[in-house]
């Protein structure tokens, strides 16, 4: 490379609550290794807003790590998982393709080939920063198992929630219902082709409820729109708030089940027969469906970022994913 690719530019989190744009060293790539120029990324609202509010626990610090992360919770710290670019120096089956990588906000940034999944021609790099979401919804289906014909609420219309009702959809004879407090979820739902609800106005009795609202009472309601020994897959994340669970009334009586699902792992029901590696190509194949541009609900540039993150963590604007494009740097 020659002297300017020797450094870029990467978003950092510098104390809960304020970001800055850093200068940052590449290092000199092995044989093994890519660079990568950047295309576009993604802020992962949920994750990335309690990340930058400071709100990790001290215990969960090391398992929360980013796979590229650098630094130490709260701050300040390189974080963030949704990037997408262009390989411009690494093996000849990889220069010159589009690819994700677990990678934090950056301009360009060196690492293993075989961090890297590349892109189908099919997806579009600005559609493919939603990857590492729809690897969490295929995580979060295999360890729910829907079955034809259930009746399925998803409560939380976030990215993650989103994605899972999108791939609920194509399953066969499914009544799949989109549950949140905000009405403008409507339309995002309608696009997904699948309903929409306000959470008192939820169809129950059913066999699934997957919950990614973060919040008790979205919880709380999950347990209440369940059958008779129904299920909850739990992906929201608190990171430091306590939360209650109401296991009185008829939890007990109903049979009902509350049961964790976290990307973190393959779901134990394909662990024996897939890897990361499966799950996050099958992710990107996934995408090839343009139903999941609705997720995409906001823009800025790079630049923007430290003016960006905090508006987000204050609850606005009211995006999904807000998607990251960067020049040259």
């Amino acid at each position: 490379m020659d002297r300017l690719d020797h450094t870029a530019r990467a978003f950092w989190l510098k104390e809960p609550g304020e970001g800055e744009i850093r200068p940052v060293p590449l290092p000199e790539p092995g044989p093994d290794d890519v660079v990568v120029r950047t295309l576009f990324s993604g802020v992962s609202r949920g994750t990335e807003t309690l990340v930058f509010r400071g709100g990790v626990p001290r215990s969960q610090a090391t398992i929360m790590r980013a796979p590229f992360q650098d630094g130490e919770f709260p701050a300040p710290v390189l974080y963030g998982y949704l990037n997408v670019g262009v390989v411009e120096q690494g093996p000849d089956e990889l220069r010159g393709r589009t690819v994700f990588c677990l990678y934090p906000h950056q301009t360009r940034y060196v690492v293993p080939a075989t961090a890297v999944t590349v892109v189908p021609d099919d997806v579009p790099p600005a559609r493919a920063v939603l990857a590492g979401t729809v690897e969490t919804a295929v995580n979060a289906l295999w360890d729910a198992g829907p079955l034809l014909g259930d009746r399925i609420a998803v409560v939380g219309a976030g990215m993650v929630g989103c994605s899972v009702a999108a791939l609920l959809a194509r399953f066969p004879g499914v009544r799949v219902q989109l549950v949140d407090v905000e009405p403008g979820r409507a339309e995002i739902a309608a696009a997904l082709g699948v309903g929409f609800a306000h959470p008192d106005a939820a169809l129950g009795d059913c066999d699934l409820v997957v919950h990614a609202s973060a919040t008790e009472a979205g919880l709380a309601r999950s347990l209440e729109l369940l059958g008779n020994e129904g299920e909850v897959i739990e992906l929201s994340w608190y990171g430091d708030r306590p939360v209650r669970i109401p296991l009185g009334e008829a939890f007990h009586s109903r049979r009902l089940t509350i049961r964790a699902s976290q990307v973190g792992q393959v779901a134990g029901a394909r662990r024996a027969r897939r890897d990361y590696a499966d799950r996050m190509a099958l992710a990107l194949r996934l995408l090839a469906d343009p139903v999941f541009d609705a997720l995409v609900t906001g823009e800025c540039a790079f630049t923007e970022l430290p003016d960006v993150l905090p508006r987000l963590a204050a609850g606005e604007p009211d995006a999904l994913c807000v998607r990251v494009r960067y020049g040259e740097p």
